[in-house]
């Protein structure tokens, strides 16, 4: 694979994708608006869970922000990138418009998956790590450079497995057109993560873990930024989305088989 030709592919959907959206700049005020307001309802949701309770399932309202935030980033990161184009294989596959993405000489993976940019979901995505960096100073956390490299790598791997499983979901549009409700109840079990996995019932605890690996998404990296993650965690999570990247990509490629071109 050509990186730089890819590279340069990716500057292009971004510079389209922007130009785009500056052309309504007051949407951009908008969403920042819409963005702040929505990170305080969450936040005074989950101080109502804890209005009788100094922790829950072992954390303290202020270690619980921590999830919080991760969720708050990985949500912009979904709504910049993966709901803007992966809700579009629907409509390629209705209209036929996937054969025109088949036949151009780039990956069509890359190109379903990062076409279009949604840049409000970037004011998530940014306020998100402000939040981090105010749990930093409640928690007295520390960042040291070891922190931040494997606090990176594990938001890096939830992402990785969040992608796979919007992926995944979208990819069986190609059998099944009407799917696309199948990510908003994707979306809906997400909601769950904004809490800490320890708060749930262990038969819950096991579901969130093993068939939507939540805990992956947002418990584990929390407890990283917190220090108090094993390594066997950091570990799994790690083989978690090594294993759903390259199951998510070997997917796509079995379902290209039986997809039917709008001339056939």
């Amino acid at each position: 694979m050509n990186l730089s030709k890819y590279i340069k592919v990716y500057t292009k959907f971004l510079h389209t994708s922007l130009a785009s959206e500056l052309e309504y700049k007051t949407n951009i005020l908008i969403d920042l608006l819409t963005a702040i307001l929505s990170l305080i309802g969450s936040i005074f949701l989950l101080s109502i869970f804890f209005q009788n309770n100094s922790s829950i399932g072992g954390w303290e309202f202020e270690q619980a922000l921590i999830i919080q935030g991760i969720y708050t980033i990985l949500n912009g990161i979904t709504n910049t990138w993966f709901n803007p184009n992966l809700s579009e294989i629907v409509k390629h596959i209705r209209e036929g418009t996937l054969d025109f993405v088949l036949l151009k000489p780039i990956d069509s993976q890359f190109f379903i998956s990062l076409k279009k940019i949604n840049p409000s979901g970037i004011l998530e995505i940014i306020l998100g790590f402000f939040l981090l960096f105010y749990c930093m100073k409640i928690n007295q956390i520390i960042l040291s450079f070891n922190l931040l490299s494997l606090s990176l790598i594990t938001i890096f791997c939830s992402v990785c497995i969040l992608y796979s499983l919007w992926f995944f979901i979208s990819t069986t549009t190609i059998w099944f057109v009407k799917t696309w409700n199948a990510t908003e109840v994707l979306r809906s079990f997400l909601y769950i993560g904004r809490f800490p996995l320890n708060s749930f019932s262990f038969s819950l605890q096991i579901f969130f873990s093993v068939f939507i690996p939540i805990a992956f998404i947002t418990t584990f990296p929390s407890e990283v930024f917190l220090g108090i993650s094993e390594s066997w965690k950091i570990l799994l999570e790690f083989f978690v989305a090594i294993v759903f990247l390259f199951t998510s990509r070997k997917f796509w490629l079995f379902a290209l088989k039986f997809y039917t071109s709008a001339s056939s």
